[in-house]
């Protein structure tokens, strides 16, 4: 094992100060059913001051709220999607449409890596090696991930870093599933893409980032999210990759994007100029784990999330209904 002895222990995380107010909110909350609205009106503050007060409570440990995943793999959907895809499991999470009880798109994500984050917390074994990708849906799922500790589990970052002004980037996630777990973390220290290929090869070859790239061959697990190649993509907000290159690989038939590279309907790698000056995972190193966690949703995602099944990268999914109904027809 060729694993760098640098792995990173994070700090608890610092905020509001005032922890008896936070207990105290997780209380009305949570003990005794109150809605956030009810709380809101009772303190004299606005709802999305009551969310972000439940969120500080988690991250704090002052609360800490654990379900088994396994109870979001019960419903005759999630069966009919593992028959369907041939997956290990299916985690559904519910979509509450009524406006008083969710903040609509972001609300809806957040559910979802909820419960993707209690079914990473139930699939992890002592001695397990995790891959963490990148972009917001992961990101949530690490502020969502229950406190524990899994004995001898280490943590490391499948995509270089990169810049986005309304997400953190990618070492962040790996950090945080890690101090949630009390398992090491390996970052990667590197940029996901450079400018030129000479620069990207003789950075492969620091003793430093040759090791940490060794690491993926002996993940036992990874988690990740798929993106599409339209306008929104994470990868153009980030600056990975230009709407010119973006345009390229479109033409030559990307559907979706994984970890940062660009797969076809098949789920196959569609290989371009900018691959050469990336540092991360690659398709075939993610497939070649064997157990993939794909946590995704929304139906502008569907096509994305078909690549990536039918490409066999995928061996648990978190989804949540309607995307899973959409998967289901179009399969």
């Amino acid at each position: 094992m060729s694993l760098v002895d640098d792995a990173i222990q994070p700090e608890r995380t610092l905020g509001i100060k005032n922890d008896a107010l936070l207990a105290n909110v997780a209380m009305l909350y949570y003990k005794d059913g109150l809605t956030q609205n009810d709380i809101a009106k009772r303190l004299g503050v606005s709802r999305p001051t009551v969310v972000a007060y439940l969120r500080q409570a988690r991250e704090l440990n002052i609360v800490d709220i654990r379900i088994n995943g396994a109870s979001f793999s019960v419903s005759n959907l999630s069966r009919e999607l593992k028959d369907a895809f041939r997956l290990e499991d299916v985690y559904l999470a519910a979509v509450y449409p009524d406006p008083e009880q969710s903040d609509g798109p972001t609300d809806a994500l957040r559910r979802v890596a909820c419960a993707g984050a209690m079914a990473v917390h139930d699939l992890l074994r002592p001695g397990d090696i995790l891959g963490v990708a990148w972009g917001q849906t992961i990101q949530f799922l690490a502020e969502e991930m229950p406190r524990g500790s899994v004995r001898n589990l280490k943590v490391c970052q499948m995509i270089g870093s990169m810049k986005l002004r309304d997400l953190p980037a990618p070492e962040t996630s790996s950090i945080r599933i890690a101090a949630s777990l009390g398992a090491e973390c390996f970052t990667l220290h590197a940029p996901a893409v450079l400018s030129s290929v000479e620069i990207t090869e003789a950075l492969k070859q620091e003793p430093l980032i040759h090791s940490q790239l060794t690491n993926f061959s002996i993940l036992t697990k990874t988690l990740f999210s798929v993106g599409n190649c339209e306008s929104d993509t994470q990868i153009l907000k980030a600056g990975i990759a230009s709407v010119e290159q973006v345009r390229w690989y479109k033409q030559n038939g990307a559907i979706a994007v994984i970890c940062g590279r660009f797969i076809d309907v098949a789920g196959e790698q569609v290989v371009g100029e900018l691959d050469s000056r990336m540092i991360g995972i690659t398709p075939a190193e993610l497939k070649a784990v064997g157990t993939g966690i794909l946590v995704s949703a929304g139906l502008h995602k569907v096509d994305a999330m078909l690549a990536a099944l039918k490409g066999g990268y995928v061996s648990y999914l978190v989804t949540d209904e309607p995307t899973g109904r959409a998967l289901l027809a179009l399969r």
